[in-house]
């Protein structure tokens, strides 16, 4: 095959800090909802071990809760114990070794958690979920409103909660940098527990935490102050967010562009511009049309208008595609997800087609034997 002299934007290196991701594609966090007791298993292992060797520059696990009551599910990882970080420890090792950056996700879910499993419905716990063992727990959130009818009632976190997760948060970053990871993400999006903060929706509040948008931003924005000194100033930290709740009267465009100059200030690196979630299970916002690189409207604008880097995601399908939202300007990084679960191997095959690599940037146990085949390819075709 031949290759391009020209080399992409998607496929060239960016330093943030000290850390220097080798390609601008990371693998978005995708829950697996197969922990047991917040523990990650040899599912993880074989997971963000086939991703690491797809050609990615960074593998970021999926979201691991602070605290016990903060996972989505009974299948959520934790990193609320030392024990929980040494049972993901082989996964964030396999990444490293297979030469990505590895990031981990740092989560709450709040009124969303202690919910089901998707595959069993992706609702309120229900009979079924407890014959199974799944029991529901309490669950806190920025205030006593649950997500929908038929939800479990968050209780109302008071200043002791409060003081409670901050440090959590801090306490997981100190154990993601033990962990060796070169990357963290806070999680304030989607409508779990940062979010239900930050939006007029679900924050009715009348204290400290509450009320304008600057005592809505106060809660994420001092569990943000609390990571950055947690976690070492070489190291990048990123911070997921709604752009947009995508309801009257919910978060909108100009919160988010006032939030990360915010976040900004405190050390963070790069906005991840996602949107929704807040009302109902989807985070997808809602009137918005779904078609390829549908939120990177966003990441353009908090990039252009708040001066930090951003990272793309939503429905991004090819290289050209990515490259494109690279060169004009539209994010700094991309975030492959459910494209990465379709096709693991999904930089390599971009990179081959677009004509940047051969089969031997692949991991060698796989580049001999296709670069073999290749040939004898060529070969018949000429014969």
């Amino acid at each position: 095959m031949a290759l391009t002299d020209a080399r992409p934007l998607l496929f060239s290196p960016l330093t943030l800090r000290d850390i220097t991701f080798p390609n601008r594609v990371t693998v978005a966090p995708m829950c697996q909802y197969s922990a047991t007791d917040g523990f990650a298993n040899d599912w993880h292992l074989v997971h963000l071990g086939g991703l690491a060797k797809g050609g990615f520059g960074a593998v970021m696990t999926e979201a691991a809760a602070v605290l016990p009551e903060g996972r989505i599910t009974h299948g959520d990882i934790g990193l609320w114990s030392d024990a929980h970080a040494q049972a993901l420890k082989p996964s964030i090792d396999f990444i490293r070794a297979s030469g990505a950056l590895a990031g981990i996700q740092l989560a709450h879910a709040g009124r969303k958690a202690s919910m089901q499993r998707p595959w069993f419905g992706n609702g309120p716990l229900g009979r079924a979920d407890v014959d199974r063992g799944d029991l529901p727990w309490e669950i806190n959130g920025a205030s006593a409103m649950p997500v929908d009818d038929g939800w479990l009632m968050p209780k109302e976190m008071d200043k002791d909660d409060i003081a409670r997760l901050v440090q959590a948060f801090a306490d997981a970053a100190r154990r993601a940098d033990t962990l060796g990871c070169d990357f963290i993400e806070i999680h304030g999006a989607h409508g779990y527990l940062l979010q239900s903060f930050l939006s007029p929706l679900s924050n009715h509040r009348t204290d400290a935490y509450g009320g304008d948008l600057s005592g809505r931003m106060r809660l994420a924005l001092e569990i943000t102050e609390a990571v950055r000194t947690a976690w070492p100033a070489s190291k990048p930290l990123f911070f997921r967010i709604s752009s947009v709740d995508g309801f009257k009267g919910g978060w909108e465009m100009s919160d988010s562009l006032t939030f990360a100059t915010e976040l900004k200030a405190l050390g963070v690196d790069v906005i991840d511009c996602s949107s929704g979630g807040n009302q109902g299970r989807t985070k997808v916002s809602q009137g918005r049309v779904l078609q390829p690189g549908y939120q990177l409207d966003y990441a353009a604008e908090i990039r252009a208008k708040a001066g930090i880097a951003t990272q793309g995601v939503g429905m991004i399908l090819d290289g050209p595609q990515a490259e494109a939202a690279l060169q004009d300007g539209r994010a700094d990084l991309i975030a492959i997800g459910r494209q990465a679960l379709f096709d693991p191997f999904w930089v390599h095959h971009q990179a081959y087609e677009m004509g940047v690599t051969d089969y031997g940037s692949w991991p060698e146990q796989y580049g001999w034997w296709l670069d073999r085949r290749e040939r004898s390819i060529q070969a018949l075709k000429s014969g």
